[in-house]
């Protein structure tokens, strides 16, 4: 009986033990993560309008704009525009998704900039809505009654978002000078929406597509497009995501090579070695996308900048 006892007393001990450890971890973990809510990764010039109201939603989103370095100084100059979804992981770690993971879309674009291997751009990065994100980032209602809201999302940018900008900053209007971008669910939401839109935008990145979303209706959509648009996209999958996303976006990057795009000249396609499906994964994916998007002008036969001339 007394070993009985004693065994049961350790037993306890030991739960009680990996309870109390359990619990150290997760406080820890908390307070690493109000710490880093603490600390704002902005670089560069970003102006911040927390209360962009949009009709068509009839709600109020946050919307952050990025201008490049010679922005103030180049008072005559206009730029080509990158509008990118989930706008909360874009530039600041403090108000990422896991907190102090952002994209660093803010500090790649000064840095291309300054090497002089990107056109300078404007990037506009919108909030999603929270709760209502897989609502508003897919095109069509799944079996369990989720999304179908990504029609009035994408007019939001097109007719509200797109000639606020336009009207407010010195952007280069043109489709052939504006961008769309997002990953995953809003991945999803920039191919959709960039294809729907041929006329607004003329360049798509979509990182790690949820292609499989509503038993993979976006191939569908892409295959019952009129006609191929001139449309420059990106699009690509981390090695270490399931090998169901891996098996689907090689399904994408065939459904666009079977409507007309050609891998290499206006299509990338990309499987990043060891990476998963999250905010750093992306960022190391965004210098060769603003890359092959924004690609620096090349100098004409005087050296003058054949993009303004």
């Amino acid at each position: 009986m007394n070993r009985l006892a004693l065994a049961l007393g350790i037993a306890a001990a030991g739960v009680a033990a990996v309870y109390s450890g359990w619990r150290l971890s997760r406080w820890r973990q908390a307070e690493e993560e109000k710490r880093l809510r603490q600390i704002h990764t902005l670089t560069g010039t970003i102006e911040r309008f927390p209360e962009f109201r949009s009709e068509i939603l009839g709600l109020e989103r946050r919307i952050w704009v990025y201008l490049p370095p010679m922005y103030e100084d180049e008072d005559e100059r206009r730029f080509p525009v990158l509008y990118m979804h989930d706008g909360q992981n874009v530039f600041d770690g403090a108000t990422a998704y896991l907190a102090g993971k952002e994209w660093e879309a803010d500090e790649t674009a000064e840095r291309l900039i300054a090497e002089g291997r990107i056109e300078p751009l404007i990037i506009v990065a919108v909030d999603n809505g929270g709760a209502a994100r897989v609502e508003e980032y897919t095109p069509t209602v799944d079996r369990r009654g989720r999304g179908g809201h990504l029609d009035p999302h994408a007019r939001m940018l097109v007719e509200e978002v797109k000639p606020w900008v336009d009207e407010t900053f010195r952007t280069r209007p043109g489709r052939e000078d504006t961008g769309i971008a997002g990953s995953s669910y809003g991945a999803l939401a920039a191919l959709w929406t960039g294809l729907t839109y041929p006329d607004v935008f003329g360049k798509i990145a979509a990182l790690s597509p949820s292609v499989g979303r509503d038993n993979r209706q976006i191939l569908g959509f892409v295959a019952s497009l009129p006609e191929k648009p001139d449309t420059r996209i990106w699009t690509d999958i981390g090695t270490l995501e399931s090998p169901r996303a891996v098996e689907d976006a090689r399904r994408l990057r065939d459904a666009l090579l079977a409507k007309g795009w050609e891998e290499g000249v206006d299509l990338r396609y990309l499987e990043a070695a060891g990476e998963g499906h999250n905010e750093t994964a992306w960022a190391k994916r965004v210098p060769a996308i603003l890359e092959f998007l924004f690609p620096a002008p090349k100098a004409g036969p005087e050296g003058i900048d054949e993009t303004d001339a």
